[in-house]
């Protein structure tokens, strides 16, 4: 839970990561049907509506929760496990792109990572790459740049960095 929030209704009827991820949902279900278009514009929508951005591709367990969603970007090759935890301005996204010999990108290739379960991804974190796991029970710290894979029960997190204080007279 929430420790901001007063009771479940309030997160199910104000919190907009749910509204996020319930149309996800929906529109993953129509994505794994090969319904054209529509799950794209469902979760457009979503993104327009929340600030939260999730590819209906996307593979997202149960128990998942965007906490301050704004600025959450999740691609289409990503797979989540369950109970993960993001925060505000999370990336789940692509290094890069294959390209085929004209130069243009190839489908159906792995772009982004593999979150293991249990696992909390602090604001303003950016994964990227689809040879990239983040293993299980493991926490990744805010403003943390990843492009390599970190193994189960590993906490990482960016150095405190020091002020620089300067008077002005």
């Amino acid at each position: 839970g929430d420790p901001a929030a007063k009771n479940v209704e309030e997160i199910l009827l104000s919190y907009p990561s749910v509204e996020a991820v319930s149309i996800y949902r929906l529109a993953h279900e129509l994505f794994l049907l090969e319904v054209p278009l529509i799950p794209r514009i469902m979760t457009e929508y979503a993104h327009q509506l929340t600030g939260i951005d999730i590819h209906p591709g996307a593979s997202i367990g149960s128990s998942f929760f965007i906490d301050h969603g704004t600025g959450v970007v999740i691609g289409e090759t990503c797979v989540i496990g369950n109970r993960v935890k993001l925060y505000q301005g999370v990336t789940l996204g692509a290094k890069s792109f294959e390209v085929d010999e004209q130069g243009n990108p190839v489908k159906g290739v792995k772009r982004h990572p593999n979150i293991e379960d249990n696992v909390v991804i602090y604001a303003g974190a950016t994964i990227l790459g689809g040879d990239v796991t983040i293993g299980h029970d493991s926490v990744i710290g805010g403003n943390v740049w990843l492009v390599h894979s970190v193994p189960p029960y590993t906490t990482v997190y960016n150095a405190a960095p020091k002020p620089i204080i300067s008077q002005r007279k």
